[in-house]
C-alpha cells in the first residue's frame, strides 16, 4: 500500500477544509437566496417584467455559480483524493475560475441597480453617480483580468502572482459599496424637513442603508484581507463564495420589503399584485402606492408614494387614518422624492 507524501507547510485544513466550510456556508446563503426569490413571485405576480426577468436572472446566475463551486470541491477533494500535490502543482479546474466571473457579474448587475437609485435621489448627480458607476466598470473589469490570467497562470500556487489585479478588485467594490451607503444618506437627509414623521422615515431609511450595505462591505473586506495576508490558503476562497450571494439577497430584500417596512411591519397594505395599472419602476423601485387614496372628511386625499433607499428600499410612507388635515405629513419630502418620476 503506497504511502501519499505530503509536501512540508502543506495543510488540509487551510485549504480544502476552508473551501469545503465555504461551499457549506454557501449552499445554506443560496438556499437563502431561493426562498427570497420564492417570495418575491408569491408576493408580486404582477410585477413589472422587468423585475421578474432580473430576479430570474440573478438566481439562476447564482445558481450556476453553487453547482461550478461544487464541482471544484468535488474534484480536489473526491476525485483527487489521494493526490494533494493537485492542489499545488497541478491544473486549476475551470469551474474555479468561471465562478468567479459570475461573482463578479452578480456583484455588477445589483450594484448597477443601487447607482441608479443615486442618480434620482442625488436628483441627477453627474459627478457622484458617474464615479460610481466607474468603481463598478473597473471593478468588473479587474475581475475580467484576473480571470484571464488564472487561465494563464495555470497553477493555484501561483495565484500570489495576481495580489495587485485581485486586491484592486476587492477595494474598488469595497469603496463602492462604502460610496453608494453614503450617497444615499447624504441624499436623502437633506430631505428632511424639521416635521417627527417625515425625519423618522428619512433617518429609518438611511440606517437601513447602513447596516445592509456594512454586509457585503464587511465579506469583501474580510476577503481583500486574507487573500493579502495568506495568499497559500484558501481562506479567502471560502468568504468569496458568499459574496455574490449576498449581493443578490439584499437586492431581492429590496423587492420583498416594500409591503413590509411601511411602519407596521405587515404586508395587509397594498400590493403590486393588486397594482396591475402602475406597475414598479424596474431600476428606481420608486413607485406609487398599490391601495386606493383613502377620503378624509376635510376631503383631502392621501398622499403616498414609495422612497427608495439602498437595500431596504421601495418603503412607502403613508398618511395614517384618523389623522386629522392640519396635522398631515408635509409634503415636501415627498415633492423632492417625486422629481422626475
Amino acid at each position: 500500500m503506497s504511502t501519499m507524501i505530503i509536501p512540508a507547510g502543506f495543510s488540509f485544513h487551510d485549504t480544502l477544509g476552508a473551501v469545503l466550510i465555504g461551499f457549506a456556508v454557501s449552499c445554506v446563503v443560496f438556499g437563502v437566496l431561493t426562498t427570497q426569490v420564492f417570495v418575491y413571485f408569491q408576493r408580486y405576480p404582477a410585477d413589472k417584467p422587468g423585475y421578474k426577468i432580473l430576479v430570474g436572472g440573478l438566481w439562476a446566475l447564482e445558481c450556476l455559480d453553487q453547482f461550478f463551486i461544487g464541482h471544484a470541491v468535488y474534484y480536489y477533494t473526491i476525485r483527487n483524493y489521494a493526490s494533494p500535490l493537485v492542489l499545488l502543482s497541478g491544473t486549476i479546474i475551470w469551474t474555479l475560475l468561471i465562478q468567479i466571473i459570475l461573482g463578479c457579474f452578480v456583484g455588477t448587475i445589483v450594484k448597477a441597480c443601487f447607482a441608479m437609485r443615486v442618480w434620482r435621489f442625488s436628483n441627477r448627480n453627474i459627478l457622484v453617480t458617474g464615479f460610481i458607476v466607474l468603481l463598478i466598470a473597473a471593478q468588473l473589469g479587474l475581475g475580467i483580468v484576473y480571470t484571464v490570467r488564472s487561465f494563464q497562470l495555470d497553477k493555484l500556487e501561483l495565484v500570489d502572482q495576481l495580489k495587485l489585479i485581485a486586491s484592486l478588485s476587492l477595494g474598488a467594490g469595497l469603496i463602492t459599496d462604502t460610496l453608494i451607503a453614503i450617497a444615499l444618506c447624504y441624499f436623502l437627509r437633506k430631505l428632511r424637513t424639521g416635521f417627527r414623521k417625515s425625519d423618522t422615515l428619512v433617518n429609518r431609511l438611511c440606517m437601513y442603508a447602513i447596516n445592509t450595505g456594512a454586509l457585503t462591505s464587511a465579506v469583501s473586506l474580510c476577503t481583500l484581507l486574507l487573500y493579502n495576508l495568506r495568499p497559500k490558503a484558501f481562506h479567502f476562497m471560502a468568504s468569496y463564495f458568499v459574496l455574490g450571494k449576498l449581493y443578490a439577497i439584499s437586492f431581492l430584500c429590496t423587492l420583498n420589503t416594500r409591503k413590509a417596512i411601511r411602519g407596521r411591519g405587515t404586508d395587509r397594505d397594498g400590493s403590486t399584485s393588486h397594482n396591475t395599472d402602475n406597475p414598479p419602476n424596474t431600476f428606481f423601485m420608486v413607485t406609487p402606492s398599490g391601495r386606493a387614496p383613502r377620503t378624509y372628511p376635510s376631503g383631502v386625499g392621501t398622499k403616498s408614494m414609495e422612497v427608495g433607499i439602498r437595500q431596504e428600499i421601495s418603503v412607502i410612507s403613508d398618511m395614517e387614518e384618523g389623522i386629522e388635515p392640519d396635522q398631515s405629513i408635509p409634503q415636501s419630502l415627498f415633492q423632492k422624492s417625486k422629481t422626475e418620476q
